[in-house]
């Protein structure tokens, strides 16, 4: 049975729907590092908000984990690089808050435009500053939206019904999906220097980091509004508090910070600024929907194999699972036989899919392929790593896709480059388990098994004979023989399953037979 550490307040419909699919789950919020490393000795799965905080060393010594789900969209309190590095499945749940965070910052906007929070407070005190208190009509003005993702979007919907004119950078918006949301795509500094009001909707990197820094202050209109529901750090907060004291910026509203609570820092009793407690996500609706998502998410992971709104991996839905499991096998066939057979560096790693397989949900196939090819050579390689370590080592990937099927319905055909040689296998599915088609450009077809043999000889009189009779006087009974040639008298390939591991001392003896050019022992897991 599966097991999950809720590690965080979350739903008890969430509880009910992990009971449901048959997980156990264990509810324990607040946990120290040492106590989460205990816990997790005997869990397949973590769910976590924003409180409880993954590290390295958490992931590292949490063997057994397979999966960790974030109830929300930020998973900046999660150490993606360790989770990658160790083959942990990390998702989040990036729309059960979207509508819940887009209108809380419309709500924000609104505030700093109509200056409501210090409204009330002077009422409360039985003031009444009616004619000091000046607002700005929001109708016509230029809103400047950074980041037009999940939530970005529903801000722009919410502001266009409130007559904004609205201003968008966001670098992976389409032309064309601007167009359609009636939004115009700027750069930047056009953003900065056009808009009367900013809000910010990126997640934190470090090409975001700081995004709105003292030399965009500068280039900013004064008196413009600025909003930031999304993530601490987005946003120099000295230089806001500098720009907000002197009056550049008319007024502010924060519902993120560098470090929260912000107990310490110098924004505390900052003029002109609306400061409320990360609320972005705190609605019963938002919450509820987070909390049933992760559960559903992992549950389907755990059981199916499918992965939703993963953020450092492939998404694989069930039915697409089901499409692709097949192909797995045959993909970590392919990619350890040549690993196996490949003694150079790797330069170029080609990966082709010809026929019905070109259609389908192929990442998952490249990264298990790249995963079992590099295996041998780099420690700590797993599927969900696998693409990022080849391309730290300078392996270039190149995926090609033919949708016009060849000799088979489906084929994949892999070839490495080294300096010293290009070579290329293929394969393909017969009866649902994975066969090799093609080794070299020599066409051969053969099931591999948990221990085999691979030979490359001269097509000559006496190799098979002579091979036979070293297989016989070493008592290694063989299951399948496959043979392979470019031509007669040419180049050809033998691949050999065996019921028992063929040693070391077996293959010095086919070595020295005198029309071999390679032995190569194969092994595979059998799963």
């Amino acid at each position: 049975m599966y097991k999950v550490l809720i590690a965080d307040k979350l739903s008890e419909e969430a509880v009910k729907i992990f009971k449901d699919n048959g997980i156990e789950t264990v509810v324990k919020t607040g946990l120290s590092e040492d106590e989460l490393i205990k816990e997790l000795e005997t869990c397949d799965g973590l769910v976590v908000r924003s409180a409880t905080k993954p590290n390295k060393k958490i992931i590292e010594k949490s063997k057994r984990l397979k999966v960790i789900g974030r109830a929300g969209i930020g998973v900046d309190n999660i150490d993606l690089d360790a989770a990658t590095n160790n083959g942990k499945v990390v998702m989040n749940t990036p729309f059960g808050n979207s509508i819940t965070t887009a209108e809380h910052a419309i709500t924000l906007l609104l505030s700093t435009a109509r200056q409501i929070p210090y409204a009330d407070k002077t009422s409360h005190e039985g003031k009444w500053e009616k004619s000091s208190i000046k607002g700005v009509e929001v109708t016509g003005k230029i809103l400047g939206v950074i980041g037009c993702g999940n939530i970005g979007s529903i801000v722009v919907d919410r502001a266009l019904g409130l007559k904004f004119k609205v201003i968008v950078f966001d670098p992976f918006l389409q032309n064309e999906k601007a167009k359609e949301m009636g939004v115009e795509k700027v750069e930047l500094k056009d953003l900065f220097e056009r808009s009367d009001f900013i809000t910010i909707h990126t997640p934190l990197t470090e090409k975001t980091k700081n995004i709105i820094d003292s030399d965009a202050f500068k280039i900013m209109k004064k008196g413009v509004r600025i909003v930031n529901c999304a993530r601490g750090g987005l946003i120099d907060e000295e230089a806001l508090k500098k720009n907000l004291e002197s009056g550049h910026v008319a007024s502010a509203a924060l519902d993120v910070f560098v470090n929260e609570p912000p107990k310490n820092s110098p924004l505390i009793g900052t003029k002109n600024l609306i400061m409320t407690p990360h609320l972005g996500a705190s609605t019963t609706e938002a919450q509820e929907k987070v909390a049933l998502q992760v559960a559903e998410q992992i549950s389907d992971y755990l059981k199916t194999g499918a992965i939703t709104n993963a953020v450092n991996t492939f998404s694989l839905t069930a039915s697409e699972y089901n499409t692709v499991q097949p192909y797995l096998k045959l993909s970590e066939q392919l990619g350890g036989f040549a690993g196996q057979l490949t003694e150079n560096a790797i330069k170029k790693i080609i990966v082709e899919f010809e026929g019905a397989i070109s259609k389908i949900n192929t990442q998952p196939l490249i990264q298990t392929i790249i995963c079992f090819l590099l295996k041998k050579n780099f420690d700590g390689i797993n599927v969900i790593n696998s693409v990022s370590v080849a391309k730290t080592k300078s392996i270039q990937i190149t995926t090609i896709k033919h949708e016009n099927a060849g000799e088979y319905q489906s084929s994949v055909t892999l070839t490495i480059e080294t300096e010293k040689q290009t070579r290329s296998v293929s394969g393909t599915l017969f009866g649902g388990k994975p066969r090799i088609v093609n080794v070299k450009g020599i066409k051969i077809e053969a099931e591999l098994s948990k221990y085999n043999l691979y030979i490359s000889n001269e097509d000559k009189p006496g190799f098979i004979s002579n091979l036979s009779k070293i297989l016989s006087d070493n008592k290694i009974n063989i299951a399948t023989f496959n043979l392979g040639r470019k031509k007669s008298g040419g180049e050809a390939i033998a691949l050999i399953s065996t019921d028992n591991e063929i040693k070391d001392n077996v293959i010095d003896q086919i070595k020295k037979i005198p029309l071999v050019i390679q032995v190569k022992p194969l092994t595979f897991n059998e799963s």
